[in-house]
Formats: structure tokens, sequence, C-alpha cells
């Protein structure tokens, strides 16, 4: 019997997904021999308390005796009319139940709505940096990220003639992550209809992750891009993980919206995909009307004296009041994306900090060159923890690099 190793597809070696990666599977070691860890690597409301609202768990067990057979491949339809309603009070253009997708959270509408679009070689625009599921489903489609920076000099909002300038005659869509996983970004409207007129101008699809769109602090309005698309196909991602701090469930929807004419074919591709995988889970389906047309649970935690706000506000206490880091504060969304300035920037590697982070201090975070920047100063945090275990928190990280700082401007002592 042959001792080499079973192989694995080729193009797994270009994925990255640091986010529950090589730190994370430490950190499990770690917790194996007792240590207790602050983990701050992935924006899931359920580990830090959050409970999904009583008024969905309740959608669910009312309809429980309901859940055993598939349903359509496309969802249920009381739950596609609901989130069509929602989307045409919004101003999505032809927002119908027919153009609804629901799957086991956004992650796989994600993969299957690349998997519907892309041929050996196609390009996908994407934010740089970006929440990295989207390069991998692009990568193991087949497909080609090109990526758009976003530079915190900027506020983490991309400039247009750079994206347009990245157009090829492989480009088949633009990504946007609105509010923005990791940077907090939130796009304004005049920045979006340029991005439209883009996509008009080079028949591009247009792809919105809008996880987070009810998450937004100091009066920062949310601005969904399909109204301002027109006829112009586009999908629109949200689901019950973030907003309705229902991760575990694994709800998410996608809205094709625009000309149906003109999306016909890739409706229909997204639809035999969707069949393939027989259902999405039922369940947690039958909370999407509750959540999309019920009481609004989110906003009392974004504004002042809201657990999200005060862990926002904690966030950029900390981080003004550091010699060593700055911040752009974040404008929607569960996290923060920090980076490290000054003397403790001097050769800082962001991976190795977050193991020295982990090691010695029993924190996790995230590196930011894992969210596919060029730049390795940056980490991501959550939002999700109390204000006070935030603070502690930003208490270990500002040790850390402040011995950094003194090792950096110490003297190196002359080689005899």
């Amino acid at each position: 019997m042959s001792s080499s190793s079973l192989p694995t597809r080729q193009r797994l070696s270009e994925v990255r997904y640091e986010i529950r990666g090589e730190l994370a599977r430490r950190a499990r070691e770690l917790e194996a021999q007792g240590r207790t860890l602050i983990k701050l690597n992935i924006g899931n409301p359920g580990a830090f308390g959050f409970r999904a609202p009583e008024h969905l768990q309740r959608a669910i067990a009312d309809h429980i005796a309901g859940t055993d057979p598939y349903t359509h491949q496309q969802g249920l339809p009381q739950a596609r009319e609901a989130i069509a309603a929602f989307h045409k009070a919004r101003g999505t253009p032809n927002a119908s139940p027919e153009r609804v997708f629901v799957g086991n959270g956004v992650s796989e509408l994600i993969d299957i709505s690349l998997r519907a679009l892309l041929n050996p070689g196609d390009e996908v625009l994407l934010p740089s940096p970006d929440y990295p599921l989207w390069s991998a489903a692009t990568i193991l489609n087949d497909g080609r990220p090109v990526y758009y920076r976003c530079d915190p000099d900027n506020g983490f909002l991309p400039d247009p003639d750079q994206m347009e300038a990245l157009v090829s005659s492989r480009t088949r869509a633009i990504v946007l992550i609105n509010p923005n996983n990791p940077t907090g970004a939130n796009y304004p409207k005049s920045l979006l209809e340029r991005i439209v007129a883009i996509a008009q101008k080079h028949k591009l699809l247009l792809m919105a992750d809008e996880i987070y769109d009810g998450i937004l602090y100091d009066g920062h309005q949310f601005e969904p891009i399909a109204p301002l698309a027109g006829d112009l196909p586009c999908l629109s991602f949200g689901g019950l993980s973030k907003v309705h701090r229902a991760c575990g469930w694994r709800v998410g929807w996608a809205v094709l919206s625009g000309d149906p004419l003109a999306s016909g074919d890739y409706h229909h591709a997204m639809d035999l995909l969707g069949a393939l995988r027989l259902c999405a889970n039922v369940p947690g389906q039958f909370a999407i009307e509750a959540a999309l047309h019920g009481q609004d649970t989110i906003t009392p935690l974004c504004e002042p004296g809201g657990r999200l706000y005060e862990a926002r506000r904690a966030l950029i206490e900390c981080c003004a009041a550091s010699e060593h880091l700055q911040l752009v504060a974040p404008q929607g969304a569960l996290y923060g994306f920090p980076s490290v300035v000054g003397a403790a920037a001097a050769g800082f590697d962001d991976h190795a900090f977050a193991l020295e982070m982990l090691e010695h201090e029993d924190v996790l975070i995230v590196p930011g060159s894992s969210f596919n920047v060029p730049y390795r100063n940056h980490f991501r945090v959550t939002l999700l923890p109390e204000p006070a275990q935030l603070r502690e928190v930003f208490a270990r990280i500002d040790r850390v690099l402040a011995r950094r700082a003194a090792d950096a401007r110490e003297p190196h002592a002359a080689v005899a």
C-alpha cells in the first residue's frame, strides 16, 4: 500500500481563511490545556451572550410541525414573499418572490452565485480589504479575484476611477461589502451611483453583500445599491445571522433585481444549483417574516447606551488613548480594523503579533493581511464583547505594543 497522502484540489493552496485557520486551531489547543481565552476572531453574537429575538424563536416553534419536508429549492414561498416585500419597500426594482433565493447562510449563496456566473479565467472585482470568503469562492469556482483598494486614508472607501481601471474583457462582476467587514465603512449614495455607472458601462453584475445593513452608528444611514442600479442586474445578499443575531440558524437570502430579461439565464443557473443541494434549512425560514416585518431589535443596540454602541465607544477611546494605534472609526457592522503605528510598527508582522497576543495575552485576533490587503500592520477585532472586556483586551494589546516600541527605540549594541 502506498504511503503517499491523498491528493487534494490544487486551487485550495490559493485559499486563505485565517478567521478560522491556523490561529484558531492553536487557540483550541490552548483551551484544551485549560487556558481561558478572549476570542475576538469571529462575529458570532451567540458566543458573546446575544440571543436571537424572542419573536423569531417563537415563529420557528409555532411552525416546527411543518418543518420536516423539503421545500422549494429557492425557499419557502411565504419566506420569499416576505423578503420580496421588504426589498420592494426599499425600492428594489422587480423584487418578486420568484427572484429570491434562500440559502444556508449568505456563505452558501455566495458560492452558488459565483458558480452560476464564472467560466475559468473570468475576473471578479473585490474590495481590499475583503471578507475572505469572497476571494475563496471566486478562486474555487475557477475565477480570478482582482482587488480594488479601499485605503485607510480614504476612510476605507474605494476610488471609482481606480475600480474602473481594473475592468478588463474578462471582468464579470463587481462585489461590494456594505457596511463593510472588516473596516466598518458605510458607502454613501454618491459613491454607489458612480459604481453603478461603471457596472452599467461595462455590463457587469453587481453583487452586494449587505448582511450588516441594519447595524450602523452615530446616525449613519444604509443605502442599498439595488434601487440605484435600476434595470442593471444586481444580486443583494442579506440574512438573519448578524442583524438578528441568529448565526447558527444558517438563514441567508439573495434577491436578483433589475431587468428580468437581462438576467433570465443567470436566474435559471442559480435555480439549478439550488435544486442540486435540494433546499436550505427549513425551520429557520419560518423566522424570516417576523425578522423583516416585526419588531426592530437591532437599533437599540447601536444607539448610545446600547451594547454594540458602547463596545464601539470603548474601541475608539482605547485606540485614541494609545500612541501605538490608529483607527478609522467604524460607521457600521461588528468590527474594528486598527493599524499599528509609530515605533511599534517597525518591522511589524501582523501574523506574528496575533500569535504573540494568543500565546502570551490569551487574546485571539485576526491579522489584517487575512483580508487580502498588501500591508501588514492591521488587525481585526469584533465589537461583540462587553465594553469592559474590550477595554481589557486593548490594555493587553497596548502592553505588547509598548514592549515592541521600547525594543525598537533601544539602540543596538555594537558588534565586537
